[in-house]
């Protein structure tokens, strides 16, 4: 689904990603985690090219996502993506922000799309939401809204960038639920989070990264059990600590 082939990226002259390289497979659950700086948020906004590479290749389903070709809009579309920080639009009600992109990407008929935003509202327990603007949900509601709207174009492959980390607590639970039915279904998931338990109990891989460098790329077992990278021991023991 993914690979990553000597992928390089720099700001001006910080190495923000040092040649990586790595694959995802269909269906594959792969959990991205390490320190803060080190490289993971930058990786995968790479992806859909919210972030350019200076360096290496980076293919989706088989296709150079650099391809001066490719419609970038079709690429992003195709890929779903849900942010720190919501990025629901305020002035659209859960409805609209959710058939938005299927309407105006997807050609599909407003009336389809919102049919369609139902059932995914559904999917993520807010059916009752509809209507309501995103200043009226709690952050934990608005998450499930923007993991929505992520399915809203059927996408083959999700993309997490630390969806938990902008919420209180007690709100967790509730957005890795849903994270963990869409991993039951079989979507194909790159999650960058510190939520430990969650990696433990629902990736098929981890890949631990510091300054720019994947350093393990292991099961959950090997890498909780196991890990063999001093970098990654010392990230456990302060974590688990």
């Amino acid at each position: 689904m993914i690979q990553f082939e000597g992928v390089n990226k720099w700001y001006k002259q910080y190495h923000a990603l040092n040649n990586i390289c790595g694959e995802v497979s269909q269906g594959e659950v792969l959990v991205v985690c390490g320190p803060s700086g080190s490289g993971k948020s930058t990786m995968i906004r790479t992806i859909n090219r919210l972030e350019e590479i200076q360096g290496g290749t980076i293919r989706v389903e088989g296709r150079d996502v650099a391809d001066s070709s490719l419609d970038i809009n079709r690429l992003r579309a195709g890929i779903g993506f849900v942010f720190q920080q919501f990025n629901l639009f305020p002035h659209l009600s859960v409805k609209e922000n959710i058939a938005l992109s299927p309407i105006k990407v997807g050609g599909m008929s407003r009336k389809d799309a919102y049919a369609l935003a139902e059932t995914l509202l559904e999917k993520v327990g807010l059916a009752s939401k509809l209507d309501e603007m995103p200043a009226n949900l709690s952050g934990g509601q608005q998450q499930r809204v923007a993991i929505a709207r992520a399915l809203a174009q059927k996408p083959p492959l999700i993309l997490f960038d630390e969806p938990t980390s902008a919420l209180d607590p007690e709100m967790v639970g509730e957005v890795l639920s849903v994270m963990k039915t869409l991993a039951a279904d079989g979507m194909t998931m790159v999650c960058v989070t510190h939520e430990m338990n969650f990696a433990r109990e629902v990736a098929d891989r981890i890949w631990f990264m510091d300054q720019g460098e994947i350093l393990e790329d292991s099961t959950p077992e090997s890498f909780f059990n196991a890990p063999r990278h001093d970098r990654a021991k010392k990230f456990l023991a302060d974590i688990l600590h």
